[in-house]
């Protein structure tokens, strides 16, 4: 394999990442005016109309019960992510969201403790706690007592709760690319998420006006997009060898935040981020990376 067909998986990825940012700015556009809940709803409602016609033109064949499995699983693990990192982006910038959810890896270790029974190194332990210590580092610099500090204090929590789920996602990303095609993956993502949120609808349900439709819409295309690009790399390498490209999105989110939105970075944010990674980088395995598909 030539050096640039080894070097696709990851443009792919940082494609994906910088993909994702932008339809972060617009799902924020659209949370704010119609909730997370609604606008994340929505998304996946058109994503998978917009899909659908993709997969059946590939040949579409219903997936085998336990890569269905797989499907059902991601695709709920993904609309409570999803929601929870929207709810969150109302309340915080987009980089000081982006660098908390960035603990992710590091809660993966204690869910392989917790699921897979695997013993937590030392190491681990000390990475842990640098990440930790970034997080009390950006959320210190947010609480406070006023009601923009309070409802910022919600937002942290909930990038918390988004975080672990995330950690649980991204392990199922890589199953998931392992039997399924990008578009199957796009459409049953998108479906299944839809239909697990869907069943609140008749309690939450906002319907938007003319004017977020289109950042809706246009959110559904950048997710499902980007979905395909980082199903169609995690194919063709290993997670471990992917994961760290995440660190990327901080930078995209500091941009289009700023862009979007004039929110300026702090450097309490930096420093929180740079503690964060620091801490997934000693956590992260250093085994040989191996290409697993062509």
């Amino acid at each position: 394999m030539s050096r640039e067909a080894r070097l696709l998986p990851y443009l792919s990825i940082l494609l994906s990442i910088a993909v994702f940012s932008a339809m972060d700015a617009t799902m924020k556009h659209a949370s704010i005016a119609v909730g997370a809940y609604s606008a994340t709803l929505l998304r996946n409602a058109i994503g998978f109309a917009l899909f659908l016609p993709l997969w059946l033109h590939e040949g579409a064949r219903w997936p085998e019960r336990k890569v269905l499995a797989i499907h059902v699983k991601r695709g709920v693990v993904g609309a409570g992510t999803a929601t929870s990192f929207f709810y969150a982006l109302v309340r915080l910038p987009m980089a000081e969201a982006i660098a908390i959810s960035f603990i992710a890896p590091l809660v993966a270790l204690f869910l392989a403790a917790l699921l897979l029974k695997e013993r937590i190194g030392r190491q681990a332990i000390g990475a842990s706690l640098l990440g930790i210590a970034g997080v009390l580092v950006i959320a210190g610099a947010r609480m406070g007592g006023d009601e923009l500090d309070s409802k910022a204090g919600h937002g942290i929590i909930a990038v918390l709760v988004s975080a672990t789920l995330y950690a649980w996602y991204l392990i199922l990303q890589r199953q998931q690319a392992q039997v399924a095609s990008p578009r199957e993956v796009a459409v049953f993502q998108t479906g299944i998420a839809g239909l697990a949120l869907a069943l609140a609808a008749p309690w939450m349900l906002v319907v938007p006006g003319p004017g977020i439709w289109g950042s809706i819409a246009a959110a559904a295309v950048l997710g499902g997009t980007a979905l395909m690009l980082a199903s169609w790399a995690y194919r063709r390498a290993e997670a471990q060898a992917l994961v760290p490209f995440e660190y990327s999105a901080f930078l995209w989110a500091a941009l289009i935040g700023w862009l979007a939105f004039g929110e300026a970075v702090t450097w309490t944010t930096m420093l929180g981020a740079a503690l964060i990674v620091a801490g997934c980088w000693i956590a992260a395995p250093r085994k040989h990376i191996e290409q697993t598909a062509v």
